[in-house]
């Protein structure tokens, strides 16, 4: 139960009193030192009080005090928090929270022209009217207030302090150009979160302060701010009421602000009280706008600079002294108009708003008959909205604190249930989430901070207070720490004021290439390129890599004589053409004057300069050539031998150009010419004259074949990026994959395979392929055709439709025939078992050489003929599957149907290619067809000579009839593989 107030005659006898009592007003613009003349007054008398605008700048001015004074003679009394030391003797309060019945020898107002605000102006004034020190008063504010200071207090006496430095506007300018120690000040929450968040990706980061933080978390990130971790701070015009920085310009990202009742610009006094900030002491200061402001007109900026503003024409007032008689007279009392000239009544504050709304409710109604009663409803409706919800709800909260202090309890004074009260508080005992999720949970906490701070409120109210004080501590730390992580980039911070300091930073590469400087992570080495954080852009981006310089010189240098002398195994080549070392990049392969001379095009920044940069290319290119001399030596040694001549040097020449293997058909004149003797020298280099292809089999294991691949794709001259879109190539191992359509033309010819139809098969396996097709159709099994078997199929891991459209890439043609399969007689059968033997017998010189001689001659059969598109099918053959037969069929075997295939006929120029039809008759009797019996007419013009060869088949389209080619008049060599093959035959046919 509060004490009985005075009488009102008693009341009006000790206002009288205090307002003759003499005041000394001080006034000026910011930065004037008024707030530390106060402090000091105060501090030279044995009591003071001073009240302050802001609840943060109360702490600020109590720990000055406190380390001045003691912390035992120093009380801080807000609305939220109270210290206060049984030998207080000097107050430091926010204004609303002034106790004005405890007497002190000086007494101080701040910010005294606040009286004119609509929503806190009544109480400034009634401080200004009432409040007095009892030896020295004191009202400290701008020279706006002189006037109706003046007016209602004549006796006052009027000292006016001049700014300490200038302020000078600089017009508009972007956040990425405004200078260090900037402060940008916006009028929302989520307008200040924008900025800080831009300013943080182009500069490093930003402090974050607002009038809805709670002042631990603003005194935080003030710290923040002047220790110099960021050079930005952005605020709302909470920067504006003496709270203390370092701040060299200011820049209004706004210039219009919502009022509680409309959205309007600001005064240009209100602008200048924020300006005024910048500069400290004897530092000049610049003002400016940024972003979205429009910048201010000259009359603003004049008024601005030379701290001329229209005078304040009336105060806000509202009757301090109520009456508590009923609850129409407190409300009567509270809107009784002033009578004194330079005041108005104030608007109806949150106080009353939720005095009306609690009056409605029945209980209270009930409750509130007394004049403590009233009194005590008053005091209730008196907690701030710290939620900022709507008045009803808030107006709900305070009816029922309200009913719980008005409720009857057994052996004392109601008080607020403990339990209850636990479960508001514990709900908020949570760090999760984000900014906006601990702001709103610091409001709450705000809220019971202040109801602890109630001494009658509670049973244990230091209990409580301090409950709350740790959970708001809690919350506040948290929210700066959250602050700190979305708006600051500690990292680029900290070395951005390491280098303004100039100091020497510590830098190092770690083992993993990590660039640190300071312990922080700054970037990567990626064998000569540094490579920064992502995550820093802009001023960020150069700031690290100014830092990382220091460390990168020595680094780079070091690896560079770590490459020099690094042996050849720990050099590579990645597949898409990258030299690698110590698993990172160093170069790139280079086309250069020939296929098989690249060069290595260093991957290095400019660090890497002088004579480390010569030797690590001369190291790359000597490993690079070495690379290609090792992986591809038989093509480079072909391309060197000096016992390659004539015709066979242009052959050997057209191979090298096209990377170890071309189209037997592309040079088929050429290899016709060629003489035994030439065939030998490249034959000697691994070259390997197939049906289909002339090529190096060495060269298609998986190394060598990669590596073509590679220099194949340098050759592209019609690409920027010679490695970008390739397919993958064939893994080691395959004999045929499915072609990639997307795949550009000569890929799959580059790694030694060749697309046949939709597949792209290796050439070894297309010539073995044409080792099993060539016997068959010498034997005229099926009427000069061959069919399908596992065999065939195996060796490049395909069937059905795949492998059909395998051979009708290579030029053959199927149709669907009925036929008797004719056993081979017995001069033939010895024959293949001859041509077998001689294929698989111990690679002896002549051995081998008979085997190689057998391939060239059969190969016309199959390779000189055009890849010529297979004659339409009908859908019965189409459907049919391949039939594969076994290889020898007895004589009274019954006719079958089989898909044969056969090599698609050469087309002369103007005239298609003969087509003999089946002799039915025969065929019908079981009689075998000419052509199946061999008694198919041949042309002189392919008979073979004596020595094995048959001459070579005219392409002009005018060819006729013509005779045999005759034999050289030179002897035959007796160490030949024809001789050998001449011997062959004649024991054959002797047999």
């Amino acid at each position: 139960m509060s004490i009985p107030p005075p009488s009102a005659s008693a009341r009006h006898a000790r206002d009288g009193l205090a307002e003759r009592r003499r005041v000394t007003a001080v006034l000026g613009p910011t930065n004037t030192g008024k707030t530390h003349l106060a402090i000091e007054r105060m501090m030279g008398h044995e009591t003071g009080m001073i009240g302050l605008p802001l609840r943060l700048l109360a702490r600020e001015v109590y720990d000055r005090v406190a380390r001045a004074k003691g912390a035992r003679h120093v009380a801080l009394i807000t609305g939220e928090e109270k210290i206060l030391p049984r030998d207080a003797r000097y107050f430091v309060c926010t204004v609303e929270a002034m106790p004005l019945d405890r007497p002190v020898e000086f007494l101080a107002v701040d910010e005294i022209q606040l009286a004119a605000d609509r929503e806190r102006g009544h109480t400034f004034t009634d401080r200004l009217l009432r409040a007095r020190g009892l030896s020295e008063t004191m009202m400290l504010g701008s020279e706006t207030a002189r006037g109706l200071i003046q007016k209602l207090l004549p006796e006052t006496h009027f000292i006016v302090r001049p700014r300490f430095s200038e302020l000078t506007w600089t017009g508009s300018k972007k956040l990425t150009r405004l200078p260090r120690r900037s402060a940008v000040v916006a009028f929302s929450a989520d307008r200040v979160y924008a900025i800080a968040e831009m300013i943080r990706r182009q500069r490093g980061g930003a402090a974050v302060v607002m009038g809805a933080l709670s002042p631990r978390t603003r005194n935080a990130q003030v710290a923040l701010y002047q220790s110099g971790d960021v050079d930005f701070l952005v605020a709302t015009d909470a920067i504006g009421m003496g709270l203390n920085m370092d701040v060299d310009h200011v820049a209004f990202a706004s210039t219009q602000k919502f009022d509680g009742y409309q959205h309007r610009s600001l005064h240009a006094a209100e602008l200048a009280q924020i300006a005024g900030r910048a500069g400290r002491h004897m530092n000049d200061g610049t003002f400016g706008v940024t972003g979205d402001a429009t910048p201010l007109d000259e009359e603003a900026v004049s008024r601005i600079e030379s701290h001329r503003f229209e005078p304040l024409r009336l105060l806000q007032w509202r009757n301090p002294h109520l009456e508590f008689s009923s609850l129409a007279a407190l409300m009567q009392s509270l809107e009784r108009p002033p009578e004194r000239a330079g005041l108005t009544r104030a608007p109806v504050a949150d106080d009353l708003e939720a005095l009306t709304r609690m009056a409605r409710n029945p209980d209270v109604l009930a409750s509130a008959r007394t004049s403590p009663a009233i009194e005590r409803l008053w005091e209730v409706a008196q907690l701030p909205d710290f939620r900022k919800t709507l008045a009803s709800e808030h107006a709900d909260l305070l009816t029922r604190l309200y009913l719980f202090l008005m409720e009857p309890t057994r052996g004392g004074p109601a008080h607020i249930p403990d339990d209850w009260l636990a479960r508001q508080i514990d709900r908020l005992d949570r760090i999760d989430g984000e900014i906006d999720t601990l702001a709103a949970r610091i409001a709450h906490i705000r809220t019971w901070t202040y109801v602890a701070n109630r001494p009658d409120w509670l049973r244990d109210p230091s209990h409580w207070q301090e409950r709350a004080r740790k959970i708001e501590d809690k919350l506040s730390d948290a929210l700066h720490e959250r602050l700190t992580q979305r708006f600051v980039d500690r990292r680029t911070s900290v070395l951005m004021k390491r280098l303004r300091q100039n100091e020497d930073l510590m830098a190092a590469v770690n083992g993993d290439g990590e660039v640190l400087v300071e312990g922080e992570y700054v970037g990567r080495l990626q064998g000569f390129v540094f490579v920064p954080d992502p995550r820093a852009d802009g001023e960020q981006g150069r700031v690290l890599r100014a830092a990382a310089d220091q460390a990168l010189a020595g680094e780079i240098a070091a690896r560079a004589q770590r490459l020099a002398a690094a042996p050849d195994a720990d050099i590579s080549l990645s597949d898409h053409g990258r030299i690698v070392w110590t698993g990172h990049p160093v170069a790139d392969l280079k086309p250069g004057a020939e296929p098989l001379n690249p060069h290595a095009g260093l991957i290095a920044g400019e660090e890497l300069n002088g004579a480390a940069r010569e030797a690590v290319q001369a190291r790359l290119d000597g490993w690079l050539s070495m690379h290609v001399a090792s992986t591809l030596a038989p093509l480079v040694a072909l391309r060197d031998a000096a016992d390659i001549d004539g015709l066979a040097r242009g052959i050997a020449f057209r191979l090298i150009e096209n990377l170890g293997s071309m189209k037997r058909e592309w040079v088929a004149e050429d290899v016709r010419t060629l003489d035994q003797a030439a065939r030998g020298q490249l034959r000697k280099h691994g070259v390997r004259f197939g049906a289909h292809s002339i090529f190096m089999p060495a060269l298609l294991k998986p190394a060598p074949a990669r590596l073509l691949m590679m220099l194949w794709a340098l050759a592209r001259k019609d690409v920027e990026e010679p490695f970008a879109g390739l397919p993958q190539p064939p893994a080691p191992g395959l004999t045929s994959v499915p072609a990639d359509p997307s795949a550009p033309q000569g890929f799959y010819e580059a790694l030694g395979f060749r697309l046949c139809g939709t597949r792209a098969v290796r050439l070894d396996m297309l010539e073995r392929i044409a080792d099993l097709i060539r016997p068959v159709i010498a034997a005229r099994t099926y009427n000069g055709g061959f069919v399908v078997t596992p065999d065939m199929m195996s060796l490049v891991g395909c069937s059905g439709e795949e492998f059909a459209s395998l051979l009708q890439g290579l030029g053959y043609r199927s149709q669907r025939e009925t036929i008797v399969p004719r056993p081979a007689d017995a001069s033939k059968q010895e024959a293949g078992a001859v041509e077998t033997t001689a294929a698989t017998m111990p690679s002896t010189s002549a051995e081998a050489a008979l085997a190689e001689i057998v391939d060239a001659i059969a190969a016309p059969v199959v390779g000189e003929m055009p890849e010529a598109v297979p004659e339409p099918q009908t859908d019965t053959e189409a459907a049919a599957p391949a039939v594969a037969v076994p290889g020898e069929t007895g004589a009274a075997a019954a006719a079958v149907e089989l898909e044969i295939w056969r090599p698609a006929r050469r087309k002369q120029e103007g005239r298609p290619a003969r087509r003999r039809p089946p002799n039915k008759a025969k065929a019908e009797t079981g009689e075998k067809p000419a052509e199946t019996r061999g008694e198919r007419h041949r042309k002189p013009k392919r008979k073979s000579d004596e020595r094995g060869e048959r001459p070579a088949k005219s392409t002009r389209p005018d060819s006729g009839y013509r005779e045999p080619r005759k034999p050289r008049d030179r002897e035959p060599d007796p160490d030949s593989p024809f001789a050998a093959l001449a011997v062959l035959k004649e024991r054959v046919g002797g047999n």
